[in-house]
């Protein structure tokens, strides 16, 4: 038997950094006052700007960059395989795809963000499934997502 524990190795952190174990958090970047909540794993190579949130029960894989100010809800899922071969990638790495996230996002609980780019000051609604890219500031949700309404 093989055993794996949860646990936070090899973490670049800023300042007034907050991780509420239990949490998986490896070969990452967290900015100054980033928050973590507990049940979340954050693969290597992610980048999180200062002072973004990401609560409990997410999961955000290789990567995925996100910007600063933001706010990741309750169990969002970020993907970087779209099974684009009929199935998961298997281990061949060259198959995942990047996610960008800009500043001041907010991405509501049990959102999935699949391999996209967001521009900064969007909000996605709780629930919705991004599959692709947004360059409009404004307010998104559905499955997948749609634009509600512009900022301003």
């Amino acid at each position: 038997m093989k055993r794996h524990t949860a646990s936070v190795r090899d973490v670049a952190a800023g300042e007034g950094v907050t991780i509420v174990e239990p949490s998986n958090l490896y070969e990452c970047t967290l900015g100054d006052g980033v928050f973590v909540g507990p049940f979340c794993e954050v693969q290597k190579g992610v980048v999180i700007g200062a002072r973004t949130r990401v609560q409990s029960h997410s999961f955000v894989c290789e990567l995925v960059t996100i910007g600063e100010d933001c706010f990741i809800g309750h169990g969002v899922m970020f993907v970087n395989d779209r099974f684009a071969g009929g199935g998961p990638a298997r281990g061949d790495t060259s198959k995942w795809e990047s996610t960008a996230i800009g500043n001041r996002v907010s991405i509501g609980s049990n959102a999935t963000i699949m391999p996209v780019s967001i521009c900064d000051d969007v909000v996605i609604g709780a629930g919705s499934v991004v599959t692709k890219s947004i360059a409009q500031p404004g307010i998104y949700a559905g499955n997948p997502a749609r634009l509600l309404r512009r900022h301003g």
